[in-house]
């Protein structure tokens, strides 16, 4: 391996809340494995998708830009050929670069590819692999198009490719990106398929607050999205014991973490279209070389923020059009100069945009007019699972005022247009009224 150069490596989950590993609270040891790293490497606490639906956060993640920047606002939309991804950066720094899995960056097309996408030099993956494909039936195309079908559970199948593929690779840079379609729904049925025996591990298991609350379909589908969650942490210990074996574990940049949460249907009649933590928080915990030992981060943190800090991370030039930041100041302790609040926004249906700091997240949706109006403001310290919305309450405007303030600006800075926004209707609260000075206290 070329000298003094780091391995990456993004495990990458699809619909994964926040609260399935066990250091976010969940009690069921679903995910020893990916726990175990966050303790002794970096754990992103707060950590956020900037849009709550699969192609947006897979611009995001593969550019550093927020999707709206790029139109990649829709499931039905296409990454740009002109934007470089991770990949192109990645090659040009000297890497052998692979992809493997789940891409849905192109559109809703289920066709194979004619050659592999974003720049990756090898490639062995499907647009939307949960229409082409079931739990035991992985398919998945090759860099010339070719059909390629795999045994096994379609978890356990992708990681044996990417486990081969870094056998092949050990002696070279890589970076490489495995994309796993679990533990989301099989579109085809609305069913959340876990390994054979594992479903019934979690019938009638441990509920997350917000789902005990607002049920929506949780009772249903929670065991075999927990079943799902269980082999995903299987199969990253496999990956984590593959590089040990083979002597570049410590010099290996690991990133776990997942496009977008999972509302369960609580919000509205869909899974993840919500600008509710339930979807926007998500996993994210790093290991290996400067990410060793980097502890527990407060700070929040975004999808949009993984490029950048990949790139610096390992001495690349970071373009000056990312909209990320690099947290690699964070880890090394060296500047806490970091954004307070994380932006999110939703541009296909339940269309809206928020803002959220560590204690308030403020929120607007969009009206058939294209004006915007107040949705919802939470107090995060007071009411973590999001259950009293307060947008409205006479004794938060200051709370508003600031927060919209912060919102629009955002928007501006990326390139949309300033809203018209709608004011809640005022209630009479009887709370204590918060004052300007005291919103970030």
């Amino acid at each position: 391996m070329a000298k003094n150069k780091k391995n990456v490596l993004i495990f990458f989950t699809d619909q994964q809340r926040a609260d399935t590993l066990g250091v976010h609270g969940n009690p069921l040891n679903l995910t020893p494995n990916i726990d175990y790293d966050a303790m002794t490497g970096t754990h992103c606490e707060n950590a956020f998708t900037p849009q709550p639906v699969c192609l947006p956060a897979r611009a995001a993640l593969q550019t550093g830009k927020y999707s709206s920047e790029i139109n990649c606002n829709t499931n039905d939309d296409v990454l740009p050929t002109t934007e470089r991804t991770l990949a192109h950066h990645f090659n040009d720094a000297g890497y052998e670069t692979a992809y493997f899995g789940k891409w849905h960056l192109n559109a809703c097309d289920t066709a194979p590819f004619k050659e592999p996408q974003g720049g990756y030099k090898t490639w062995c993956a499907a647009n939307i692999l949960e229409f082409i494909s079931d739990a035991y039936e992985t398919v998945l195309f090759d860099e010339t198009g070719k059909e390629v079908r795999l045994p096994g559970y379609r978890v356990d199948a992708t990681i044996d490719l990417a486990i081969r593929h870094i056998d092949k690779k050990k002696d070279q840079p890589f970076f490489m990106m495995v994309s796993l379609l679990e533990p989301h729904m099989q579109n085809t049925r609305d069913d959340y398929p876990a390994p054979t025996g594992y479903q019934s591990r979690y019938i009638d298991a441990w509920t997350p607050p917000d789902l005990r609350a607002l049920g929506g379909t949780s009772a249903q589908h929670l065991p075999g999205y927990y079943g799902m969650v269980k082999r995903i942490d299987e199969a990253y210990g496999r990956v984590k014991d593959a590089l040990r074996s083979l002597g570049i574990l410590e010099n290996t940049i690991v990133l776990f973490t997942s496009d977008h949460g999972c509302h369960f249907k609580t919000r509205n009649t869909e899974y993840k279209r919500s600008c509710h933590d339930s979807s926007l928080k998500i996993p994210m915990v790093w290991s290996g070389a400067q990410f060793s030992h980097g502890g527990r981060l407060p700070n929040n943190i975004s999808l949009v923020d993984v490029p950048p800090t990949l790139l610096d991370a390992c001495g690349i030039p970071v373009p000056d059009d990312m909209s990320g930041q690099s947290i690699l100041p964070l880890v090394n302790r060296t500047d806490n100069n970091f954004r307070e609040h994380i932006y999110a926004e939703i541009s296909e249906s339940h269309v809206g945009r928020c803002v959220r700091t560590s204690r308030w997240k403020y929120s607007i949706r969009q009206l058939p007019d294209n004006t915007f109006i107040d949705d919802f403001l939470y107090d995060i310290k007071a009411d973590p699972w999001e259950l009293n919305n307060i947008i409205g309450y006479r004794s938060h405007q200051q709370v508003v005022k600031v927060m919209r303030e912060r919102l629009v600006k955002q928007m501006l800075a990326i390139g949309q247009e300033e809203p018209t926004i709608i004011d809640a209707e005022e209630v009479d609260s009887k709370q204590y009224a918060v004052t300007e000075a005291e919103v970030f206290l």
